[in-house]
């Protein structure tokens, strides 16, 4: 099963438990003559709602790419999970105002063994499907899912304080509810602005995990002839699709057809394995006893002398123009970047006189 049809189906048992729920609450409500209890039952099936926009949000990500948006449809995913983490948000916004009222004007609240036995089951319910929609929306990297499954255990946490409550006013005949509410509406707020996080980063463009980027090198410097691997950039389009690019270091003596060769083996596989389209750029190590070489030794050396420098590449000599050209990634120390490349130009101008020299200031966007 594809990891759309999973979030589908994860999300239909959403809907399902919280109707049978209503179901069992309505029937409760009408057997007890409770106007309370069936009115429970009815925001049991205002519950299924994130359910059912995680449906319609997978579905609509699943749709293929067309003219007006070539790289697909997957960032719908994370409007999903805003949408539903909005839901969660207000719940809490809502349920500190009411639990506010509570403390200014306390009511004694009545429970009986009918409402008792409703908060008990809404509780296991709850707390079952919480945990399953939550763990499922990590395992298969649905935010949506993950945004569900948090509303669904914030609905346990809630009843739970109800019920504990309740334990409180029948020993010892005094009302926390509002001091529960204001608690529990704090966490779910501020889980709701960390639920509702995650997705706008995405969609801001965050920094690809170190645990990716290490995967991607280490899988790339295991292609035969490839010496170094830099400039890694990649762009979400979806949990499931990952666009971008990254240079690669090999010997100037490969010939145009071998790099070809490799760099179509490298795209091949990230595509087959990890689902990400990439454009494999080159940068060429200077071999053999020549001019390029002796500079490229020097200039590496005179570079590699400055601590501030965290990496160096794309080095590239024009014999004929005589210009030296080199990219260098500071580290955060270095604010002025371009005096700190101006210092570097006169610093190797000087170990070669006579040479232009042209210092890029890259930046690392996936370390």
């Amino acid at each position: 099963m594809n990891r759309s049809k999973q979030i589908i189906r994860t999300s239909y048992i959403g809907i399902a438990a919280n109707v049978l729920l209503a179901a069992f609450k309505a029937a409760v409500g009408v057997v007890a003559n409770s106007v309370a209890v069936v009115m429970d039952a009815v925001n049991n099936l205002s519950d299924a709602l994130s359910s059912i926009i995680t449906i319609v949000g997978t579905k609509l990500s699943a749709r293929p790419a067309d003219l007006k948006h070539p790289f697909g449809y997957g960032r719908v995913e994370y409007f999903t999970a805003i949408i539903i983490a909005v839901i969660v948000l207000s719940a809490g916004i809502t349920s500190f105002i009411e639990s506010g009222e509570k403390l200014f004007n306390p009511t004694e609240p009545t429970y009986s063994t009918t409402t008792l036995v409703v908060i008990v089951a809404g509780i296991i319910v709850k707390l079952l499907l919480g945990f399953y929609v939550k763990r499922q929306g990590v395992q298969l990297k649905s935010d949506a899912l993950i945004a569900s499954g948090s509303d669904a255990l914030f609905d346990a946490v809630v009843t739970l304080a109800t019920l504990v409550s309740a334990g409180v006013m029948l020993i010892w005949h005094f009302s926390i509810d509002g001091i529960l509410g204001v608690l529990i509406s704090l966490l779910i707020i501020k889980a709701g602005v960390e639920i509702l996080a995650s997705p706008i980063n995405e969609l801001l463009g965050a920094r690809i995990s170190p645990e990716l980027v290490a995967t991607i090198k280490g899988e790339v410097m295991k292609f035969d002839g490839v010496r170094g691997v830099y400039d890694i950039i990649l762009h979400n389009y979806g949990p499931s699709l990952l666009i971008g690019s990254l240079h690669i270091n090999v010997y100037d003596t490969m010939s145009a057809t071998d790099i070809h060769k490799l760099t179509r083996e490298i795209t091949e596989t990230f595509y087959a394995k990890h689902n990400i389209v990439l454009t494999v750029g080159i940068y060429t190590i200077a071999t053999g006893d020549n001019r390029r070489t002796e500079i490229q030794t020097k200039v590496m050396q005179a570079v590699s002398n400055h601590p501030e420098i965290i990496q160096m590449h794309g080095f590239i000599y024009y014999e004929e123009e005589k210009r030296i050209s080199l990219d260098v990634v500071p580290d955060i120390s270095v604010t002025d970047e371009a005096r700190f490349a101006q210092t570097l130009t006169k610093e190797i101008e000087n170990l070669f006189p006579g040479e232009q020299v042209c210092i890029i200031i890259d930046h690392n966007y996936s370390a």
